[in-house]
């Protein structure tokens, strides 16, 4: 079932998961995946419409879809608990200089997002933790402007390649099982 909602809006966040509600029922995960970028520039030429687009989607949606999973999951408000998995980016750690130092900025954003709500939701049942990965082979590098991105970084990625869209799931898939029920807040 694929329910469209922009989640930098609180008002179609909000949609969504009443939507959820009626049509799905209880809920015990949330991936925050949405993401996105603008075009390749130097930090001297970001300027804020840039800034607030970057931050919406990629801060304000993931702290929207997360409050409103809480109150279904929170077993302070009758959930049973559940997982919470925030994308966020090697980039955070990088600095993403001379490409997207306001990507990166955002994904430090989810960073700290997900070590204080792991601290915060824990006695509510509720597992919070991030996947950070590093270039992973997406659309994402043309949408920034640079098409050939991948194969002009390959080189300083360890493995001489980059990450497939399958095997950021599959961290995913992990965190949210039970295999992984002692990790919160990458701890």
């Amino acid at each position: 079932m694929a329910i469209q909602a922009d989640v930098s809006k609180e008002d179609e966040v909000v949609k969504l998961f009443k939507f959820i509600d009626l049509n799905v029922g209880a809920i015990n995960v949330l991936v925050n995946n949405a993401g996105t970028t603008e075009s390749q520039k130097r930090f001297v030429d970001i300027d804020a419409d840039r800034l607030q687009k970057i931050f919406a989607t990629n801060v304000i949606g993931s702290f929207l879809c997360a409050r409103e999973a809480i109150k279904r999951m929170s077993t302070k408000f009758q959930g049973l608990g559940g997982s919470i998995v925030n994308l966020s980016s090697v980039a955070a750690r990088l600095g993403g200089h001379f490409e997207y130092v306001d990507y990166a900025a955002s994904k430090g954003a989810i960073d700290t997002m997900t070590i204080g709500l792991a601290k915060e939701v824990a006695e509510e049942n509720i597992r919070v933790n991030a996947v950070r990965p590093g270039i992973i082979d997406t659309d994402i590098h043309a949408k920034g402007g640079d098409p050939g991105r991948i194969e002009r970084l390959q080189n300083i990625i360890p493995l001489k390649r980059a990450g497939r869209p399958e095997e950021v799931a599959n961290m995913i898939l992990w965190l949210i099982s039970d295999e992984a029920s002692d990790v919160a807040g990458g701890r």
